[in-house]
């Protein structure tokens, strides 16, 4: 990307963010549209389906989105080289190219940016970004890594030359590494990839060489380096903290302020579209980038259709995150929908059963509503059909006991909400809850049997 076009469309981009909803809401209309007829013409995947739907051309201009039919991921493994619009490469290039020992950032074929999906809900899949639409993608998330702040702002702290670590899987064609890596290209930062399964003393030996100012990564990640100033094995200061990759609880991002004495950004994106969403007041909600993509939610499903990228088009693609919309209040300063509730992936819900086979689920996240002082992390595993237990990591001079009462109360009522009283819930306290070492990630949720060995139940509820 060039430096200086770098700040003219970011500065076009940022003025997006300012619209009243019903500007922003024709933006939205007139990219869909495009994207509509674009796919008609140029996906014989798009163009089978809609007509098979009913659909005919002159109606991709009035038809609401809801009425197009919808893809998910095993669609897209199935129709991979009719659903793209590109000519000069195939799904079985893509695997070829993936499993190559190299795994820099360079665009397969010179021109086609290829990252896949971590795969923990199955086979990997494959998202293509051809030139333009990975520009957009990249200007969206320099667009959310500096919220909140003005151009002058912005212009003065790339000035001074950011150096910019970026924590978490670092190994692979994964989307987070390789657009943070073009991303702090383009700004002219200098930056440092530090993978989660480095030894501790390679992050000592690095962060102190490096002195980064501002931090990227994994929540779980960056959690680890806030330990390892804790300790005073490390000593940076910062002016950013991002979050991206898991989601954030309020315990950690409460924890991470008072470390790093800075604002926590907190970015939501996906292998599907790598720019979605913005989150610094968690109140607020996170604001979904409306301009880049259109986010719906029916009957708890949540379908993304993006508007940027051309090469490989989303229409109504399931996610597997979950989520609550609320539009943008009418004096609100931003005019993008709120994500309410954004409880990350379906594979993180708990399902319990009761003895007449009646089922209900509850996501863990719903603990971080206690905001209880001395939570710092959490992680859930589910040892019954009506049963699971807590690891959980304090910090501070909150004892033991108190934070085992509260969450014992809190989770009993949530619990009875649930109409989930027949199910037992314990506590055990870790000294610490670490990284999944094969994929670089906290779970939310594990399996029985996975986990700390040396832990003991130390309250039951």
């Amino acid at each position: 990307m060039n430096y200086f076009r770098i700040f003219l469309d970011l500065y076009r981009l940022k003025k997006q963010a300012v619209l009243n909803r019903k500007q922003i809401h024709a933006l939205q209309e007139k990219k869909l549209r495009q994207m509509l007829h674009y796919v008609w013409d140029h996906s014989a995947y798009y163009k089978r389906t809609f007509e098979a739907a009913g659909i005919m051309e002159e109606q991709l201009d009035e038809l609401p989105l809801s009425c197009f039919p919808t893809t998910d991921k095993k669609i897209l493994l199935e129709h991979f080289d009719e659903l793209i619009t590109v000519g000069d490469l195939t799904q079985e290039e893509l695997r070829e190219f993936d499993a190559q020992a190299d795994t820099d950032r360079r665009p397969y074929k010179g021109k086609y940016h290829m990252v896949h999906s971590s795969g923990s809900t199955g086979k990997p899949g494959y998202f293509v970004y051809d030139e333009k639409a990975w520009d957009s993608m990249l200007l969206g998330i320099i667009r959310a890594a500096l919220w909140n702040m003005t151009m002058p702002q912005i212009l003065a702290l790339l000035m001074k030359h950011p150096r910019i670590v970026y924590i978490a899987a670092t190994d692979g064609h994964y989307g987070g590494a390789m657009a943070v890596g073009d991303g702090i290209d383009g700004v002219g930062a200098s930056q440092l990839y530090l993978d989660i399964k480095a030894p501790l003393e390679e992050w000592i030996r690095q962060i102190n060489e490096f002195k980064p100012n501002i931090i990227i990564g994994y929540p779980s990640a960056v959690k680890i380096l806030a330990e390892l100033m804790e300790k005073g094995s490390v000593e940076v200061n910062v002016v950013r903290v991002i979050s991206c990759g898991e989601p954030l609880g309020a315990g950690l991002r409460k924890y991470l302020e008072k470390i790093f004495q800075t604002e926590v950004v907190n970015f939501y994106g996906s292998s599907e579209s790598l720019a979605m969403g913005v989150e610094t007041d968690p109140e607020e909600g996170m604001l979904l980038f409306d301009d880049m993509n259109v986010i719906e939610v029916e009957s708890g499903v949540v379908y993304l259709t993006c508007l940027y990228n051309f090469a490989q088009p989303l229409i109504r693609y399931r996610l597997s995150d979950r989520m609550m919309l609320r539009a943008a209040e009418e004096n609100s300063t931003c005019p993008f929908t709120r994500a309410v509730g954004l409880l990350g992936r379906n594979e993180d819900i708990l399902w319990f059963e009761d003895g007449y086979g009646k089922k209900e689920f509850l996501h863990p996240l719903a603990v971080e509503g206690f905001c209880i002082e001395g939570l710092k992390d959490y992680q859930f595993r589910q040892i019954e059909k009506d049963a699971f237990e807590m690891d959980a990591e304090i910090s501070g001079t909150v004892s033991k006991e108190v934070i085992g009462r509260k969450v014992l109360e809190l989770m009993k009522k949530i619990l009875s909400e649930k109409k989930l009283d027949y199910v037992q819930f314990y506590i055990n306290f870790v000294d610490e809850i670490l990284p999944d070492p094969r994929t670089g990630k906290k779970a939310l949720v594990i399996r029985k049997g996975e986990g700390r060995q040396d832990e003991t139940c130390d309250i039951a509820g």
